[in-house]
């Protein structure tokens, strides 16, 4: 009988769409697994065609070319442990998510996921089969089931798995990162634990994907939910876990429990993720962005230095004559700080010559809020323009605050490829610049010490696009907004609920107007990393058109 299995855990970082990049990366695992004298090595959920690969992997040529890679890579590591990876099986006129144990040149088994997910980021219903409850699977003579992510979620699978006489389990994930779900994970599995009996293993993968960000975390628990391992979040890491047999059955030999970052050190790790994935999945190398020498457009350049380095970054002040010479000062200060690149181009002579070309039409009419526009139109023409010529990706710096009222100019501001700031609330920007002028870490490009100086935080927040101008004169303050936005939007939450938190009606109801109305902002804005369940894209699916309003 055997008493002691090894288990290669490969917390990895797959490309969507990279077929044999991953393949490459699985094969590396499985090299270095079989050097450590593993009996089995494990790679996460659709590893072989990274994830979350959506509506991607409906396409036929797709999961066919997925399949083969998957037994051309049984054929290449026949010789040695067993490699368990994830992708998609089509057989039957079905398609499902499936986790495959590819030993001795074949696939020897397949399991097929059961729940699937139809929440938050996930379309798995529209886009799988549903797989029947199975049984577990044997390598080296030891019975393994694995869940795969949501069917660890329930009790029912891993019970089942327990009934046919799984030893210890073994569950692959793609889940990614919200704050604090790490604790909603642990204590699903700690659950199945309970329930089975069974010492169990979470894998997680890590690296970003469009908004969504992995944040890796494996573990392991032992019968009774001791936690007998932990790994790092967001680090790629190839890990050896041994379990041991004895009289009570299998437990995972204690290894190193990695400390975890609080939520605003994992906030801010998984934006710099964002951008620094997103950026080589997707090709560019650079990135500019209009700095204003405001707190928003401040915290991106030190986002983009952190993720890509400062020989990366172009920064790129368009003051007109409504620019404060303090907005101007605080600009160039957070450049000269980070070590940026910093063109300076006034949009004056643009601006009269479209005032001048508008004049006719505009005679007899007072200026107002389309003469704002205009600023902020043209100073996101002259950045695309910048983008174009030096191929250079361009950055949006609107916040969750601004996003989700519509205090941001579509096709100005709003221009961009990407918003590492999509999902962060006004008031958590000013306290995640004032995290990351306290704090460094070594996955951090950018310099330590405080690159954003303390006066672009402090002051009153401003567009500047006329005299005096504060976003207080538009919007409720910032604490405000965010507390009655954090009850429409995160909590779902009604009109009854804001006024029961001791809100005013009529100031509920105005943001609640605002935030309807900015749907088709939203629709066509740039995608951002994901912090929270509620995120503005696939987390939150409204209609542009909707004239509901809440009565309460």
């Amino acid at each position: 009988m055997v008493d002691r299995f090894r288990v290669t855990l490969a917390q990895l970082n797959p490309v969507v769409g990279d077929l044999s990049g991953n393949a490459a990366k699985a094969r590396e695992a499985w090299k270095m697994g079989r050097d450590a004298g593993a009996d089995l090595v494990a790679l996460s959920e659709m590893f072989i065609t990274g994830y979350n690969a959506q509506d991607l992997v409906l396409k036929p040529a797709f999961h066919q070319a997925a399949m083969a890679e998957i037994q051309h890579l049984a054929k290449e590591c026949a010789d040695g442990p067993a490699l368990a990876i994830g992708g998609p099986w089509a057989e039957d006129g079905k398609l499902f998510n499936a986790y495959f144990i590819l030993k001795g040149g074949t696939i020897t088994s397949k399991v097929l996921k059961h729940h699937l997910p139809n929440e938050t980021v996930f379309d798995e219903m529209r886009i799988f089969d549903v797989g029947p409850l199975g049984g577990p699977y044997s390598v080296a003579g030891v019975r393994i089931g694995s869940p795969i992510c949501e069917d660890s979620w329930h009790e029912d699978v891993a019970e089942t798995l327990e009934e046919t006489g799984a030893e210890f389990l073994l569950i692959p994930n793609g889940s990614p990162y919200y704050r604090d779900k790490y604790d909603v994970r642990l204590n699903h599995m700690v659950s199945r634990v309970i329930e089975t009996g069974l010492p169990l293993i979470y894998l997680n993968m890590v690296g970003g994907q469009d908004d969504q960000v992995f944040d890796g975390a494996t573990f392991g628990l032992n019968p009774g939910g001791e936690l007998a391992f932990r790994m790092p979040v967001f680090d790629e890491m190839i890990q050896h876990v041994d379990l041991e047999r004895g009289d009570a059955g299998w437990r995972i030999v204690p290894h190193d429990i990695v400390a975890q970052p609080d939520a605003w050190e994992q906030d801010y790790r998984v934006i710099v993720q964002a951008l620094s994935d997103y950026m080589a999945k997707t090709g560019f190398t650079k990135v500019l962005l209009g700095l204003s020498g405001g707190v928003d457009s401040a915290l991106v350049a030190a986002i983009a230095v952190d993720a890509l380095g400062a020989e990366n970054v172009r920064c790129v002040m368009l003051p007109s004559e409504y620019t404060s010479t303090e907005s101007l000062e605080d600009g160039e200060a957070v450049a000269k700080a980070l070590g940026v690149r910093y063109d300076y181009v006034p949009i004056s002579e643009s601006r009269t010559a479209v005032t001048n070309t508008l004049a006719p039409l505009f005679e007899g009419l007072d200026p107002g809020l389309t003469e704002e526009n205009i600023q902020s139109r043209l100073r996101g023409l002259l950045l695309m323009a910048l983008s174009n010529k030096f191929g250079e990706m361009l950055l949006t710096t609107g916040n969750k605050s601004e996003v989700a009222v519509g205090y941001a100019t579509i096709y100005g501001d709003m221009n961009g490829g990407y918003n590492p700031i999509k999902d962060l609330y006004k008031t958590r920007v000013f306290e995640t610049c004032r995290w990351r002028n306290a704090n460094h870490r070594s996955w951090m490009k950018g310099p330590a010490g405080e690159v954003i100086h303390p006066n672009v935080i402090d002051k009153a927040p401003s567009a500047e696009l006329r005299d005096d101008q504060k976003d207080s004169d538009s919007l409720p303050d910032y604490p405000e907004l965010d507390a009655l936005l954090e009850i429409l939007v995160d909590q779902d939450g009604s009109i009854a609920d804001c006024v029961a938190a001791g809100f005013r009606r009529e100031t509920a109801k105005r943001v609640e107007n605002l935030l309807y109305i900015s749907e088709y902002k939203r629709f066509q804005s740039a995608p951002g990393a994901r912090l929270t369940s509620r995120a503005f894209w696939l987390d939150r699916r409204y209609p542009i058109a909707n004239r509901w309003r809440d009565p309460g």
